[in-house]
């Protein structure tokens, strides 16, 4: 988008720029844009991660890091032998230790997930059960609790939610850290262990990573969260 251009092509050259200079800005380039549009656009850009506000009224590049978890060679075996008998299938993954970097008590216990369209879960799960005793389709909290429990490391094969945010990582999709931290919020028997550590957790990710909050909310959306999303990001974010 031309505006976004605009801004970012600025943003290269100074480390921040004052909203009131935006508007000055803008206007020379727009002259039709008001007030409110530009403010809107503006929030809008970050809400995409490609801008801050690192303090009131100024703007400046993001300069957090981008989320890149560790993928274990178990993972992308898991990963590379779904990919070689279901090539059509969409497929993400992740590792439960990811969230150790965000937390205060560290997961010692931990799942190997793969999500993947609804029809195919069953067939998935009988192909992994060759390469483990220790996996489980759809287990819900009664299955936690008497089995999952008792073993330091399973494989867990779950339905995907559709429009789940996913990213390309070492040629393995992997779920995105926006994802993980919506999917907190609804699946307390898998996210058990962060259940305590939510605010803390929220507040540990904003902080040391850039994540894409209208990616999140579509997502929230989804999942039926978007209150509890809001909630959190209020308590928790600087906006």
């Amino acid at each position: 988008m031309e505006f976004n251009n605009l801004i970012l092509e600025v943003l290269k050259f100074k480390k921040a720029i004052s909203k009131k200079e935006i508007i000055e800005l803008v206007r020379k380039e727009f002259p039709s844009m008001n007030d409110s549009s530009i403010a809107w656009h503006l929030h809008q850009m970050k809400s995409q991660g490609l801008i801050q506000s690192p303090s009131y009224g100024n703007y400046s590049l993001i300069s957090k890091q981008l989320f890149t978890p560790n993928i274990s060679s178990s993972l992308k075996r898991i990963y590379n032998r779904i990919n070689r008998e279901f090539p059509y299938l969409q497929v993400c993954v992740w590792d439960s230790r990811w969230f150790n970097e965000f937390m205060l008590h560290q997961i010692f216990k931990y799942y190997l997930v793969i999500e993947v369209e609804k029809d195919a879960a069953e067939s998935v799960f009988n192909s992994l059960t060759d390469f483990s005793k220790k996996v489980f389709l759809n287990p819900n909290d009664d299955m936690f609790n008497r089995y999952i429990s008792n073993f330091n490391e399973v494989i867990i094969v779950k339905s995907i939610i559709s429009e789940a945010p996913i990213v390309e990582k070492e040629t393995v999709k992997v779920a995105t850290l926006e994802k993980l931290l919506i999917d907190c919020l609804v699946d307390k028997g898998l996210f058990a262990a962060q259940q305590n550590e939510i605010d803390f957790i929220y507040e540990s990710a904003f902080k040391k990573y850039n994540l894409n909050i209208s990616k999140m909310k579509r997502y929230a959306t989804r999942r039926n969260q978007v209150e509890k999303f809001k909630n959190l990001l209020d308590r928790n974010i600087e906006q």
